[in-house]
């Protein structure tokens, strides 16, 4: 069945894991992508518009782009960038050490709040000389244990880039951060299951009031907020790139009737999810 419109999957990466350095590279992506791993992206300098799901960036010099697994990006035509790629898998990330969790957890679990951050000099040089060893290294000839060197470089880049995110935190280390990053962590895999505030307390073992308090004062945003904003990305993405019906997304996402799924979705959207599709289907043609 053909989709609504014509998306690349990401192919396979050998040990799930690679990085490449570009110089004024031209890239044209004629159709949209969705990745199969998460994505750090740092542009050295260029210009160019990236589009990831439904949001459009301008590309400019000193900035990283997070994208995560099952994301869809397009660069529109004529982008023109410098910089690096770096594409990573959930079983290659196991390989680096435990204390680096967190890191991923603040980066990724939420990635559309995080999909770019803007660097310093100091910032950007320092990514740009730690990019580089981690390339060096990943070139090199093969040898024992060369994929846990390769994740211990990557460890240190999620805690310099999760250092850069938070810098005005002052909770890094709160019991009541470690809390707010565990429910990220529980929402990038159960959104579809669970909808409720009160779920997740429980996974967590607090009271939903202590979770939606504690997520509003490390994020300012509620845990319904996360929970919705998780639901309606991957509903967007159904509607965009998959031939489902409305009500088979309905379905996918674990509302009980396509007409609560319209509801939820034109609440937060601001739009019916055929009216979103067809804005879509328009492009297409």
């Amino acid at each position: 069945m053909k989709s609504v419109r014509e998306i690349i999957t990401e192919p396979i990466i050998a040990n799930s894991f690679s990085i490449s350095h570009f110089d004024k590279f031209i890239i044209d992506t004629e159709f949209s992508n969705r990745l199969t791993y998460h994505r750090i992206l740092l542009i050295e300098s260029g210009a160019g518009i990236l589009s990831i799901d439904d949001k459009t960036f301008e590309i400019k010099s000193h900035e990283v782009f997070l994208m995560s697994k099952g994301q869809i990006y397009q660069f529109e035509k004529s982008s023109i960038i410098s910089g690096y790629v770096i594409s990573f898998g959930d079983c290659f990330w196991e390989k680096t050490p435990k204390s680096a969790s967190n890191c991923k957890a603040v980066l990724f679990n939420n990635t559309t709040a995080n999909q770019r951050l803007q660097l310093n000099n100091s910032e950007m040089s320092e990514l740009l000389f730690l990019f580089n060893i981690l390339l060096n290294e990943y070139q090199a000839p093969q040898y024992i244990n060369q994929m846990d060197a390769l994740a211990s470089y990557l460890k240190i880049i999620m805690i310099k880039l999760a250092n850069i995110k938070i810098t005005e935190e002052n909770t890094f280390d709160s019991q009541d951060y470690l809390m707010y990053r565990r429910f990220m962590e529980i929402l990038s895999t159960e959104y579809r299951n669970e909808h409720g505030v009160n779920s997740y307390a429980e996974m967590l073992n607090i009271t939903a009031r202590k979770l939606s308090e504690t997520c509003k004062r490390c994020s300012g945003m509620s845990a319904k907020e996360f929970i919705n904003g998780q639901i309606i990305a991957e509903a967007k993405r159904l509607l965009q790139f998959s031939s489902n019906t409305v009500k088979e997304i309905a379905y996918e996402l674990n509302f009980n009737t396509p007409e609560q799924f319209s509801h939820f979705f034109k609440k937060n959207a601001e739009i019916s999810p055929a009216d979103y599709r067809t804005q879509f289907i328009s492009i297409g043609t």
